[in-house]
């Protein structure tokens, strides 16, 4: 019958595109872009000006110039990234970014100045008033999303900064080069164009909406070296966020030497003109763009650590197929672009650039929320203000490095190659140090390799305080299912056998689970089990517990244990019931046909994670409990 009321259709997903309508993101992010933008119409015109046009200018090789470039550029976020961290936490950002944005108007002034005089000094300073610019707004452009986006939105909003960035990169790096080159005045040109994109940044900044200070108390230090120091040291206290600082830091290292030897590679290497130096810059952008946005849909909405080992694996591996596709590579004349695809071998060269791209912004985009979400909000920017002081000096070693290597003797595709073995060699030892980072790499590729997973009513998870999550035990990989779904740490309560099991031990103990064994077998440890249990909670942290105490034998719930309760009694927190659906039978369950991990089966397997509502600790009795995992899971064990 038809009752004349419209029946609702299946709510929309949410997308990070879905920020780009709203007033807390968008202007931010239009400025930002055409900041990152202007940036790169001057760099690449300038770069290109000395590369093929300031022969007569100044003795100095061209490729030595081109490296110096980006040392000058650079060279202020060591000086004054701590002056930009201090007044991005001491006043209200959106006033300040309006600020900076002026002050960019005023830089490109002295730039066109510098093209019209064809004067090399003159474009070397607003060079570095423009690293300036940026080292005074980038404090402000990463510790501004953490206060206008909630954190399951952290993964998509910096997602969209860093495609925003690429983008803006790419669309600056094209209109910069093919301006410059378009005749004499060429130059002049670019510089005009400058002025016009530092107007439109400080138009779309003026719709920024308030953004309070979170230390306006602040006591401002004025001596760079004292504060500089203060903020390394203090943001050294939180070992994973300084050491996600590092890994930062490595990554511009690496790109600093990849995109400073385009002009020259695109010249002696491929034969290519302008037009080629700057399709090589956009082929790698528009690589880090897409692997940036792909983030939020691999990550599912949460600061995925798993996806910077797999980030680094590509860096190395394309960096490395890279050497291989142009070491035979040897300019005979100069030509366009149409030249450049015509060859074969220069397409291999073109994804190689691609793909070193998007595994790059898979590297970059979690690091970036890991920061913001993990470091305290009185001390974020400054925070963000240290890892802009740790970039800059490996991007100024870069350009040192690769400018001494080159007079060393070594071709640019060596560079390339030397670039890539050092990343793996990097991600290596920091994977060491952190094995949060491997441990979340090999949770990702559990439940997107070998599974292929679904989640339902995770949002009932609280996201802060304590709360204990409770789940069947189908497989000896539940707990690592669950904890590559959730988006907050769990630390899980596991039977000691399976706790030391061989390879998964490594992983449990990466995620801090607790190893229990009963009373009968070793008293002493079950009695710690409880107390870290207790503590866990007390901390306000989420604990996760599977009451039946072993694998299902059957893909049947067994009894629950009373364990939980005694752990509730001493530290009462809400209980979050869940089921896992669709792993029994699979290689790491138990099944009807024999013991778990003895024969190939169950991969690629759809599984289910559904959460239901959360239950109050007095009533999360046993039975209460294994009634409601019973009906999240259903008919399908």
């Amino acid at each position: 019958m038809d009752t004349g009321r419209a029946v609702p259709g299946p709510a929309r997903e949410a997308s990070q595109f879905d920020l780009m309508r709203e007033r807390r993101f968008a202007p931010f992010f239009w400025t930002q872009f055409l900041g990152a933008a202007n940036d790169n119409v001057f760099k690449n015109a300038l770069v290109i000006f000395v590369a093929f046009q300031a022969a007569g200018m100044t003795s100095m090789d061209p490729n030595t110039l081109v490296n110096l470039a980006g040392a000058v550029f650079i060279a202020p976020f060591m000086l004054l990234s701590a002056m930009g961290g201090q007044l991005a936490d001491k006043f209200e950002k959106s006033r300040l970014i309006r600020a900076i944005k002026l002050f960019e108007i005023a830089i490109m002034v002295v730039g066109l100045a510098g093209f019209w005089m064809r004067d090399l000094a003159t474009l070397f300073a607003a060079l570095a008033l423009m690293g300036v610019h940026s080292t005074l707004f980038g404090p402000v452009k990463y510790a501004i999303l953490p206060q206008h986006l909630k954190p399951e939105e952290l993964v998509g909003g910096n997602g969209l900064v860093e495609m925003g960035t690429f983008v803006a990169i790419l669309a600056g790096t094209i209109a910069g080069g093919l301006v410059v080159g378009t005749g004499p005045n060429g130059p002049l040109w670019a510089g005009a164009l400058a002025i016009a994109i530092a107007v439109a940044g400080w138009l779309a900044s003026r719709a920024i909406p308030e953004t309070p200070a979170v230390d306006p108390a602040l006591a401002f230090a004025w001596n760079p070296f004292t504060e500089t120091w203060r903020n390394l040291v203090f943001a050294s206290r939180n070992r994973v966020v300084w050491l996600s600082m590092m890994g930062i830091s490595w990554f511009w290292f690496y790109g600093a030497v990849f995109l400073a030897q385009f002009a020259g590679f695109a010249r002696d290497h491929l034969g290519g003109n302008e037009t080629v130096v700057t399709a090589l810059l956009a082929l790698f952008s528009v690589g880090v763009g897409t692997g940036s946005l792909l983030c939020e849909r691999m990550s599912r909405r949460r600061v995925e650590l798993g996806l910077v080992p797999f980030g680094s694996i590509g860096l190395t591996l394309f960096a490395v197929d890279l050497w291989f596709a142009s070491r035979g590579l040897t300019a005979t004349s100069i030509a366009g672009l149409d030249a450049f695809v015509a060859k074969p071998a220069h397409w291999r060269v073109a994804a190689d650039l691609v793909l070193i791209g998007v595994f790059g912004g898979f590297y970059i985009v979690p690091l970036y929320a890991l920061i913001q979400e993990r470091s305290e909000p009185s001390h974020r920017s400054r925070i963000i203000a240290a890892n802009n002081i740790l970039n800059a000096v490996f991007m100024v070693v870069a350009a040192l490095a690769a400018i001494l290597l080159l007079k060393a003797g070594l071709s640019m595709p060596d560079l390339f190659l030397v670039t890539g073995l050092m990343n793996a060699a990097v991600a290596l030892f920091i994977y060491l140090l952190v094995p949060e980072f491997l441990m979340r790499f090999l949770a990702w590729l559990l439940i997107n390799a070998v599974y292929h997973m679904r989640t339902e009513g995770l949002e009932n998870v609280p996201d802060e305080g304590p709360c204990v999550v409770v789940c069947n035990h189908v497989s000896y990989v539940d707990a690592v299912a669950i904890a590559a779904c959730v988006r907050r740490p769990v630390r899980f309560v596991m039977d000691h056998r399976i706790f030391a099991m061989p390879v998964l031990s490594f992983l449990f103990r990466t995620m801090g689970a607790i190893p229990i064994a009963p009373a009968r077998d070793d008293p002493a440890l079950k009695e710690r089990a409880f107390a870290q249990a207790a503590d866990v909670l007390a901390r306000g942290e989420v604990l996760g517990i599977f009451p039946e105490g072993r694998l299902t034998p059957d893909g049947e719930l067994g009894p629950f244990r009373p364990g939980l309760s005694e752990i509730l009694e001493r530290t009462p927190a809400p209980v979050v019931p869940m089921a896992l659906r669709g792993l029994w039978g699979s290689f790491f369950s138990r099944s009807a046909n024999g013991k778990a991990m003895r024969r190939l089966r169950g991969f690629f397997s759809r599984i289910t994670l559904a959460a239901g509502a959360p239950i109050a600790p007095r009533d999360a009795t046993p039975e209460r409990l294994k009634d409601e995992v019973l009906a999240l899971r259903g008919g399908q064990r």
